[in-house]
């Protein structure tokens, strides 16, 4: 399971003197990119192949509250792949300094090509280097079904009923 351990910094903290959830976003997204910059990820690597990650959702469960002045370590764990690598799904736990899980987060994402705007398989070689990482209990290969599961669609809005 990959690891990183953080300490809770004062802009880390919202107006209630507890981690603000702007903060678990960033502390994930900082532990997902250290994995990935490891593991042939790095900016010149996605760079060279023209793609980049789009983050789908992130469902974040709070269990309990956590404080400045003590570490945190936040967790990776691949929880689904593509086949062939478009789509993944991550799954991150929060403990503080005796262990305890104050909260979890699934996240789903894809790669896009920077060029085309449209989202694309891996290569081979970062596919490989992306299911390295260990997975969960319940890890599945994913399809696109998977990434629609909570049937969310855009609802628009006459612009002109909006002021625009």
């Amino acid at each position: 399971m990959y690891t990183k351990e953080f300490e809770i910094r004062w802009s880390d903290i919202d107006a209630n003197r507890h981690l603000a959830n702007t903060a678990y976003v960033n502390f994930m997204s900082h532990t997902r990119m250290a994995f990935l910059m490891e593991n042939g990820f790095g900016q010149e690597d996605l760079a060279r192949e023209n793609i980049g990650p789009v983050v789908f959702y992130e469902h974040i469960y709070y269990f309990k509250e956590v404080f400045a002045g003590k570490p945190i370590k936040v967790t990776l764990q691949l929880k689904g792949l593509a086949e062939d690598g478009m789509y993944f799904e991550f799954l991150h736990n929060f403990y503080d300094e005796n262990g305890q899980n104050f909260a979890s987060c699934e996240m789903m994402g894809a790669w896009i090509d920077l060029k085309e705007r449209k989202l694309t398989k891996l290569p081979k070689a970062l596919r490989d280097n992306l299911d390295s990482l260990s997975h969960t209990d319940d890890f599945k290969i994913l399809t696109k079904e998977d990434t629609r599961k909570f049937g969310k669609k855009p609802k628009h809005l006459n612009p002109e009923k909006i002021g625009f």
